[in-house]
């Protein structure tokens, strides 16, 4: 797999996130993702709003693996202004 194609499971699968980016390969991701519902969420369950498209692929050994930023839209606006 590559990030192209991670990058495209999860704009399927979470189609209304305001952003989503993976970087890397050779089965190792970064994956960013900004969703107005990780404001609720604890860590645990946005670790799993992200595993659950990538699951067949992390389990077949396409995915070994992946490290992810989640924030919310206010998060990822403080982060574009201040680095």
């Amino acid at each position: 797999m590559n990030a192209s194609e991670i990058q495209q499971l999860l704009s399927a699968a979470i189609t209304d996130a305001d952003h989503i980016a993976v970087e890397g390969d050779g089965g190792k991701f970064n994956v960013t993702v900004v969703h107005s519902s990780f404001e609720t969420m604890r860590p645990v369950a946005k670790q799993q709003f992200i595993y659950g498209p990538l699951q067949a692929h992390i389990s077949s050994g396409a995915i070994h693996a992946v490290s992810m930023r989640t924030l919310t839209p206010e998060e990822w606006r403080k982060m574009k202004l201040f680095g």
